[in-house]
Order: C-alpha cells, then sequence, then structure tokens
C-alpha cells in the first residue's frame, strides 16, 4: 500500500479523506489531543485493517468521534443524563465517555456493552466528521510505540499500513483524553487526562 501525505490545507483534503473512508481505507487525521487513526465503524473488514495496522489486540475497543450530538443516535442506544451533563461542559474537548453502544455495530468495534464515544476539538477533524459521520478512530501508532506529534511521526510507524495521512503539522496537545465510564449510577475514572476527575464529579452530581 501507498501511504498518500496530503496538507489539510489542500482543499482536496476532506474530500480525498471521506473517498478513502467510504472506499473501506484507513486515514490518519489531526484531532485536538492526537494523531488519529481512523475508518468506519460500521465496516468489520476496515476495523481489522486498524487492528492490523497497529499491531492492537482485538480485545481492546476502538473509541468513536463524532462533530455533533445528533450524530449519538448512530453509535449509543441511550444517554444518561449525567453524560448529558459532561458534554454540554467539555465537549468539544478531550474528554471520552463510555456510553451503552447501540446494537447493531460490529463487535470488531467493541466486543463490550460500552463504547468511547468523543467529540474533538480540531477544525480538521470535525470538518472530516460532519462530512464521514462518526468515525472509530484510534491514536495513529504502533501499539506500545510513542504517540507521533507530526505527521513525519505517523509515516516513520505507519507507512505503508494506512492509506492517507492529514498533515496538520504539529501538534501542541499531545496528552490522550480523560475517560469516564457512564454504564453505571457512579462514575469511573478510566484513564486519566486533561480533565481532573474532580471537575468531572461536580458535573456529575449537580448542587
Amino acid at each position: 500500500m501507498k501511504t498518500l501525505l496530503v496538507s489539510i490545507y489542500d482543499p482536496t483534503a476532506i474530500q480525498r479523506a471521506h473517498e478513502t473512508v467510504r472506499a473501506g481505507g484507513l486515514v490518519v487525521f489531526p484531532t485536538d489531543t492526537l494523531y488519529g487513526l481512523g475508518c468506519d465503524p460500521r465496516s468489520p473488514e476496515a476495523l481489522q485493517k486498524i487492528y492490523a495496522a497497529k499491531g492492537r489486540s482485538a480485545t481492546k475497543a476502538i473509541p468513536v468521534l463524532i462533530s455533533r450530538f445528533e450524530q449519538l443516535a448512530d453509535v449509543t442506544s441511550a444517554l444518561p443524563d449525567p453524560a448529558r451533563r459532561l458534554m454540554e461542559a467539555f465537549w468539544p474537548g478531550p474528554l471520552t465517555l463510555v456510553l451503552p453502544k447501540k446494537t447493531n455495530l460490529p463487535p470488531d468495534l467493541t466486543p463490550y456493552p460500552g463504547l468511547a464515544v468523543r467529540m474533538p476539538n480540531h477544525p480538521t477533524a470535525l470538518a472530516l466528521l460532519d462530512k464521514t459521520g462518526p468515525l472509530a478512530v484510534t491514536s495513529a501508532n504502533l501499539s506500545d510505540h510513542e504517540n507521533p506529534r507530526d505527521a513525519f511521526g505517523v509515516l516513520a510507524q505507519l507507512d505503508g499500513l494506512v492509506d492517507l495521512v492529514l498533515d496538520g503539522g504539529e501538534l501542541t496537545g499531545g496528552q490522550a483524553s480523560t475517560i469516564i465510564d457512564c454504564l453505571e449510577e457512579e462514575p469511573k475514572l478510566l484513564r486519566a487526562g486533561p480533565i481532573p476527575f474532580s471537575d468531572i464529579l461536580e458535573r456529575w452530581y449537580p448542587s
């Protein structure tokens, strides 16, 4: 496979990425935290390509990114009120929420009852998600390797393993999102990140 590198400032960038996703390919693009490796979340074949490209264990679920609250209906079966308050407070931004998944999603996306969902705060990511709808997205690196900060770092690990890389320059975020499990009555911190758990609790239990 030949990996194509396209600047995010190229007027054809979003359309090329959209066409790649529609064809079942893999696209790397910048987000507000890390470079993400994405594909169609409804395609088992595309999801298997992500696992193969990263050398990722199939027991690890792949998160989904969205650009609008309306897209939640495509991937989740319910939206608990506390989770909604967290979205209203911190989305778009570095907060991933584990929500009840829609039952028609392939097990290759996640074999578990919950699905990790986030709305990134990056114009390129949001523009792409507006075009494609929700995408299955994980960090654009080989498993157990460093997360690249720029497109050339992505190519150093994934050249020839993905179809398209959108070059957004060096990212200044660099820290993976906070992950909160919203499946139970009390929130669970699954991964610490830019948003402190104390801030989550303030929104979860409104005064």
